[in-house]
């Protein structure tokens, strides 16, 4: 957490428009990325809030009184970001979003050249520091241009799978008022696709309330239409649903049914394998049977690493990884400069589906029966040490592993418990060995326990 201003987060830039973070403070930031990186072309993107644009003039004001010359991408996803930086072989990269947080937030998103990222430990609270601090070393007068991307953009996803090999899949797509809209605009005349639009409007007033479909809630009328349209004899093939800036997507099956991100990590890891067998990924301590499963059985390399995308993209690197995937519905690609995308994924299970002749329904669900998971469950709790210093000693007998958190694995099920980084929060998952019945009632166990 921020040491000088609030809007500093361990990961990126997060706050309340305009008590935590407004023009001044963007100015700052601006000033203050130019001093700390050495960067002399910055480009900036935005997503749909009503506070970007006047966000993004002031961080170039800022970057341009440095002596940076600014290149305005305008309204783009995060992904388009980390796109340009390292397609065009820019200095740096600055998104302009607060993702799935409410409409008065709004936040940056900050990579070096290649896109690598700026986080906690990597530059980010230099930045703070200097923001907060105000004593500038660099000054000039750089430029502003205007450059439009989308086209290079949609040349360089259509690269993750081959249009030609997909079916006419009707697909409902929910960019729920964000960015994707945009950008599906741009690539859904490339693919043979029937895209059925909903929510596609960039609105920052979210009419539709805001894209976060890991919650139920942003997701209930999307699976209301599917089932509707299944009861109607004209079902959909797959939903697939972002969040704000759409860093993150997520799927429904042809049944309207929400698929754990955990699931879509393990099916991404075969699409790839059976092109690749060899090759490495990478997944996250929370939830690991079916990654390892997978990746076993098709010949691939799995490497566990700390959850959070400044670790993941690391690990990737150093491992020179294929893929990269959390359950929390952040998919990594080697392809994509090791960063997140939620536009790759959505064209890789087109193309899955296209070519398995299965649907994704039977595409997961082998997967779900053979590990059944509680998905991610958070809990407010007081002091999160000695909740999990209460459940460890609950739990004798089992593999204990702190690499994130706590896991704590037995022959037949195991669990993963971390406390937020944020919040005074901790979030447990559950998994078993094809028992149903033994992953609700440990789920059930545990969260008694830790909320005791």
């Amino acid at each position: 957490m921020g040491q000088f201003l609030p809007c500093f987060k361990a990961y990126d830039v997060r706050g309340i428009v305009p008590t935590e973070l407004n023009p001044d403070i963007a100015e700052a930031i601006g000033r203050a990325y130019a001093d700390e990186t050495g960067a002399n072309t910055v480009c900036i993107g935005r997503d749909i809030r009503l506070s970007g644009p006047e966000l993004a003039a002031a961080l170039a004001r800022g970057l341009n009184a440095a002596g940076v010359d600014v290149i305005d991408l305008g309204l783009v996803g995060t992904e388009m970001v980390y796109f340009a930086t390292a397609t065009y072989g820019y200095d740096g990269g600055i998104m302009i979003t607060a993702s799935h947080n409410p409409p008065e937030y709004n936040g940056m998103k900050m990579v070096r050249s290649e896109s690598r990222p700026i986080s906690g430990d990597t530059g980010l609270y230099d930045i703070e520091r200097r923001a907060h601090e105000r004593r500038w070393e660099r000054s000039g007068q750089g430029t502003i241009r205007e450059q439009n991307v989308y086209e290079d953009f949609v040349r360089h996803l259509l690269t993750f799978a081959d249009p030609q090999e997909m079916k006419p899949l009707r697909i409902l797509a929910n960019p729920g008022n964000g960015a994707a809209g945009v950008a599906m605009e741009a690539l859904m005349p490339h693919l043979p696709l029937v895209i059925d639009p909903m929510h596609f409007e960039p609105d920052g007033h979210f009419p539709n309330g805001v894209p976060n479909p890991i919650l139920p809630e942003a997701r209930a009328d999307m699976e209301a239409r599917m089932r509707a349209a299944e009861t109607a004899g004209t079902p959909y093939d797959f939903g697939v649903a972002w969040d704000g800036d759409y860093d993150r997507c997520f799927f429904l099956d042809e049944h309207g049914q929400f698929i754990e991100g955990y699931y879509i990590v393990g099916l991404l890891a075969q699409a790839l394998l059976t092109v690749n067998p060899d090759h490495t990924i990478i997944y996250d301590p929370r939830l690991t049977w079916n990654t390892l499963d997978i990746v076993g059985r098709l010949g691939g390399r799995a490497v566990i690493c700390k959850s959070g995308h400044a670790f993941i993209k690391e690990k990737m690197r150093a491992e020179n990884a294929t893929y990269g995937g959390e359950m929390s519905a952040h998919h990594y690609f080697k392809g994509h400069w090791y960063c997140d995308s939620g536009m790759i994924p959505f064209m890789l299970i087109a193309h899955l589906v296209s070519v398995s002749g299965k649907t994704l329904g039977e595409l997961v669900g082998a997967m779900i029966e053979a590990y059944p998971c509680s998905g991610e469950v958070n809990s407010t709790v007081a002091d999160v040490k000695s909740v999990l210093g209460r459940v460890e000693s609950a739990y004798p007998g089992g593999t204990v592993d702190r690499l994130d958190g706590l896991s704590i694995e037995f022959p037949d099920w195991r669990f993963n418990l971390r406390g937020s980084n944020t919040e005074p929060v901790i979030r447990l998952n559950v998994e078993t060995r094809g028992d149903r019945g033994l992953m609700e009632q440990k789920t059930a166990e545990l969260l008694a326990l830790i909320r005791a």
